[in-house]
């Protein structure tokens, strides 16, 4: 998430059509977007000012953008429910999250929350992220790659059960089942006076689970 004035190689761009339907993909040399009304090379598209109409061969017209966190965390490939931005925004000021933090998860999930506190924490930061499925954090590491944020990520596989390495992280968030079995490992963890925010999921009779922070 390099935000600049014009799209460069290797950029995250988004394509708006007129009825607002987007699409996001990382520009390449050589590199096409293909879609139902038609075909843009990127090659056509790097150099150009964000914000500019571009149109496809067929003469579809659409905008060229750079996508926000929100875009991207919504157009997010996921495998498990997802925290989405409204929700985002909320615990990130609760815990404080800010530049050059350390701050813990677990329960890393698809990545979407793993996503939006390595863009805060910046490049001075860093994100510690537990989760104990591979497939599931493969995934989650995928989409971190996609946006260009996992070398803010450090991501373990461990049953947090076991504890955690770390004793001095300044935020922990822990989006797991039954968050509150855990009290005494996320105190471990943290350092004197850091923040700590429980996200408990449940299951209501429509068999539709929320998050609950």
């Amino acid at each position: 998430m390099n935000y600049s004035t014009t799209a460069r190689e290797g950029d995250l761009a988004q394509l708006v059509g007129l009825t607002h339907k987007h699409f996001i993909f990382i520009l390449k040399l050589d590199g096409e977007f293909q879609s139902h009304r038609g075909v843009l090379k990127h090659d056509d598209l790097i150099g150009k000012p964000w914000g500019s109409q571009v149109f496809s061969h067929t003469g579809a017209p659409f905008f060229l953008l750079q996508p926000s966190i929100a875009d991207l965390l919504n157009d997010l490939p996921r495998n498990t429910q997802i925290l989405y931005p409204k929700d985002i925004g909320y615990i990130l000021i609760q815990m404080g999250i800010s530049e050059g933090q350390t701050v813990m998860e677990a329960g890393t999930g698809s990545g979407s929350m793993t996503i939006a506190l390595a863009n805060a924490i910046g490049p001075q930061g860093r994100v510690i992220s537990y989760e104990h499925k591979q497939d599931t954090q493969n995934l989650a590491r995928k989409n971190l790659e996609r946006v260009g944020l996992a070398s803010r990520v450090d991501f373990k596989l461990r049953d947090i059960q076991e504890g955690f390495d770390e004793t001095d992280a300044d935020a922990f968030f822990l989006d797991v089942q039954n968050p509150f079995d855990y009290i005494p490992q996320v105190r471990d963890a943290l350092k004197s006076g850091g923040f700590f925010l429980p996200c408990e999921r449940i299951t209501s009779p429509s068999s539709k689970s929320a998050n609950y922070c």
